[in-house]
């Protein structure tokens, strides 16, 4: 895999020093659940870790609150559209607090500041001819809200791809937008840009239906002016018996959010992080649409696939969702790095679903955190405690890497974890974190500190060793705060170092302190409670019912 650019590694451009994440906006007619938390706490993950390396970072979240969908389940509870909207955006901001999430901004796309620069740039689009009125027939996929062409119904038996439901076939008259017109545009962009959707499955995905042809796409829905359902969404300029299509109106929050004095230097956005169902929308109308506002492109739609549950696709009907009462009882039990860790290491960031299973959760977290840096951890604090009073002993003077080959494996971890992280690949930079202090553990078993200790003539080489595994253990915690900033912070203060505040950044740039040395001989080195103790997989799931 080419390496893309590293922060930790070059020196930031007033460019690049910038950063801008996304998460889909999420609908409000869900309650939160794991999908919606995993594709957050990747951008957060992100985000965290970039501010770290001193970047200008932008998180943005938020939920979808425009169709006709919301406006009739509304009816159904009795309440307005926007008080059913005001309800459930209100749950999805309680659940990203207690995961601590660390979002810079929160948009709703029922807010003014949204709904009035999608006003705007449609008006764009229809002035200079990218939007015009026309009729349309189509397969209607209602639990979507979206139109199927002819050969996707068929392909799935003219049910929806995603819930099974039956389409409906539908004609009516709508405002469209000329996507055709930006075929041969788009097509060149992605083969100019590799990176552009990723993972590589989904960007074949995306030339395999281009090959089809793009046909131009709705951009409104009539019948707004009866006071019907229709009419919860914001009207289509100078026609009011129209609402602008919802997935439309959805898509712009990406830019309206930044389209101020004071936010515009972050467009384009370095990463969408979506799920894999709304890979159209974001690989081809987006940027297409974005192409006839003469904006830049984003750099990276990143589409991950999804969670299912013990083998089983979660779906309501099972009632096998992973819901917040879950994931509130597993990170009560086990803490919330640990649910954090395993969404992070173990999720479906690649091209195929991955299962949530309370088996694989105990095995990677005894494995991984209790086994892995808990362990490691705890090792060299005690033997430091044990042989040198809790103090850090001096560092040898030889620099032979033979000798000494935990100084190279954390440089190699700090320029790999940076570097996977600039491919959002999440995983394999928490792999190569977490193999700087499985490096530990080897290097205490090889060298066996604990039974030279029992000659004072070998006390100075006992030093040496615990010396660089204590260093070790701090460029992990480093490494590893993005994704564990409870425990790691807990960590990094026991050896009284800087640790990470609330959004994931520390008072100075990672590089800095990822560099070798930092502790300094007679520094208090103190021992504090078990990092992850052990979990029992005979215990009961949490939350199981």
């Amino acid at each position: 895999m080419a390496l893309a650019y590293n922060p930790l590694m070059s020196e930031p451009s007033t460019t690049r020093d910038r950063f801008y994440v996304t998460t889909p906006i999420y609908y409000v007619n869900d309650r939160p659940h794991v999908g919606h938390c995993y594709s957050t706490l990747l951008a957060d993950t992100v985000a965290r870790f970039m501010r770290a390396s001193g970047r200008d970072v932008f998180f943005l979240t938020g939920t979808d609150e425009h169709s006709e969908r919301v406006a009739s389940r509304a009816a159904e509870e009795g309440m307005t559209p926007i008080q059913w909207a005001d309800r459930n955006a209100g749950l999805f901001k309680e659940a990203f607090a207690k995961l601590g999430f660390t979002n810079d901004d929160f948009i709703r796309t029922t807010e003014s500041r949204h709904k009035d620069l999608v006003t705007r740039y449609v008006r764009t689009l229809l002035e200079q001819g990218d939007v015009y009125l026309g009729e349309y027939s189509g397969w209607w996929d209602h639990s979507q809200e979206e139109y199927l062409t002819e050969t996707v119904a068929r392909e799935h038996g003219f049910k929806s791809p995603v819930t099974g439901k039956d389409l409906v076939k539908r004609t009516e008259k709508n405002y469209f937008f000329r996507l055709a017109r930006y075929q041969d545009r788009l097509l060149r962009h992605i083969n100019e840009n590799p990176g552009f959707i990723r993972p590589e499955a989904r960007k074949n995905e995306v030339l395999g239906r281009l090959r089809d042809g793009l046909q131009d796409v709705p951009v409104s829905r009539g019948g707004a002016g009866d006071g019907g359902a229709a009419a919860w969404g914001i009207r289509m300029p100078g026609d009011e018996g129209h609402s602008i299509y919802v997935w439309i109106d959805a898509l712009f929050n990406y830019l309206s959010v930044v389209d101020t004095r004071e936010r515009r230097g972050y467009w384009p956005a370095d990463v969408h992080l979506i799920a894999k169902d709304i890979l159209w929308f974001h690989a081809v109308i987006w940027p297409c649409l974005l192409m006839a506002l003469g904006e830049a492109l984003p750099k990276c739609v990143y589409a991950h696939s999804f969670w299912i549950r013990e083998g089983r696709k979660m779906s309501k009907s099972l009632g096998n969702f992973i819901d917040m009462e879950t994931i509130d009882a597993y990170c009560a039990r086990y803490g919330t790095d640990a649910l954090r860790w395993y969404l992070l290491t173990q999720g479906p960031m690649g091209a195929t679903d991955a299962d949530f299973s309370y088996a694989k959760f105990v095995e990677v977290y005894n494995a991984d955190l209790a086994n892995g840096i808990g362990n490691a951890a705890s090792r060299v604090v005690n033997m430091i405690h044990k042989y040198f009073e809790g103090k850090c002993p001096p560092p040898p003077s030889d620099s032979d890497d033979n000798a000494r080959p935990l100084p190279g494996r954390a440089r190699d971890a700090a320029f790999r974890v940076s570097a996977c992280m600039g491919e959002n690949d999440i995983g394999g930079a928490l792999s190569a974190a977490l193999g700087l202090s499985n490096a530990v553990d080897v290097f205490i078993n090889d060298t066996t500190p604990f039974k030279l200790a029992k000659d004072p003539a070998n006390m100075e080489r006992v030093g040496h060793i615990l010396y660089d595994c204590v260093e070790s253990i701090r460029i992990a915690s480093v490494l590893l705060s993005c994704a564990l900033p409870e425990k790691m912070g807990m960590l990094l203060g026991m050896m009284g170092q800087p640790v990470p505040m609330d959004d994931g950044s520390f008072e100075e740039p990672m590089d800095s302190l990822c560099a070798w040395g930092r502790l300094n001989p007679g520094d208090a080195i103190t021992m504090g409670e078990g990092l992850f103790p052990r979990a029992d997989g005979a215990d009961p799931e949490p939350g199981a019912r």
